[in-house]
Parts: structure tokens; C-alpha cells; sequence
């Protein structure tokens, strides 16, 4: 069960986590066209928001790409980017709801943040972990 949920969510973490560090290399390079960014985008305030996720995303990011790199032993940096992650999808869309801005470009990707790494947060969590996992972590012994 663990290896069918976190197999696609490793793929998706390397693509998310890639799509971050390109997203910010052309936020940064002001490189996105107007007709393709965010309403009022130009705006100080907004653009402010906007960078406000750039710590999210990167720690997001660098636990991410850390944990998929490390194999054994990354559950732990693997339930950190992924709850980063979702977080920064939470933030978003709660606040373009806020706003009464539905526009699909925007939401879809997102919700995408938002949704994904929900699945393998539980599996994580509230998965089963190896009985010698169990005792080592509680302290007792049998």
C-alpha cells in the first residue's frame, strides 16, 4: 500500500519540486508575460504577497528534493515538504477565494499543491510503521 501511494507521489514531488526553483528563476527574471500572470500583478502589494512564498516554497523544495535523494531514512523529510507544500497551496487559493478570483490558471495549479501530498500525508502518518520502528520510537521494549 505505502510503495502505490508514495511511488506517484515521488514523481510528483520531482516535478513540483523542480516547478518551484523554475517558477521563482522567472519570477525573479521578471520573465512572466503580463497576459499570463496573476490580476493585478503589477500591483506593489501583490507582487509582495506573491514573493512572501518564496521561504515556503524553497524549504518545500530543498526537504523535497533532500528526501528523494536520501531513500531510506526520508520519511521524515518527506512529511515536511510535503505539508510544506500543501500549506503553500492553502495559502493560495485561500487567498484568491478571498478575493473572488477564480481564474484557472491560477487555481488549478494550486489546488494541485494544495491536493496531492494529502494522500501521502496519511500514509505517512497514520501508515504502518515497522514493528521495530514502533518499539524504538515509544521507548519500550518487548
Amino acid at each position: 500500500m505505502i510503495d502505490r501511494v508514495l511511488g506517484p507521489t515521488k514523481v510528483a514531488m520531482l516535478i513540483t519540486d523542480i516547478g518551484f526553483l523554475l517558477y521563482w528563476a522567472i519570477a525573479f527574471a521578471h520573465l512572466i508575460p503580463p497576459e499570463f500572470a496573476y490580476k493585478d500583478y503589477a500591483d506593489p502589494v501583490l507582487s509582495d504577497w506573491n514573493f512572501s512564498f518564496v521561504a515556503l516554497d524553497l524549504a518545500a523544495s530543498a526537504t523535497g528534493l533532500a528526501s528523494l535523494c536520501r531513500g531510506n531514512g526520508s520519511r521524515t523529510l518527506m512529511t515536511v515538504s510535503l505539508t510544506l507544500t500543501s500549506t503553500a497551496g492553502l495559502q493560495a487559493i485561500a487567498f484568491w477565494a478571498l478575493r473572488g478570483d477564480f481564474s484557472p490558471a491560477w487555481w488549478i495549479p494550486n489546488l494541485f499543491l494544495l491536493l496531492f501530498p494529502l494522500p501521502a500525508l496519511v500514509t505517512l502518518t497514520c501508515g504502518a510503521v515497522p514493528r521495530s520502528g514502533v518499539a524504538a520510537e515509544s521507548g519500550t521494549h518487548r
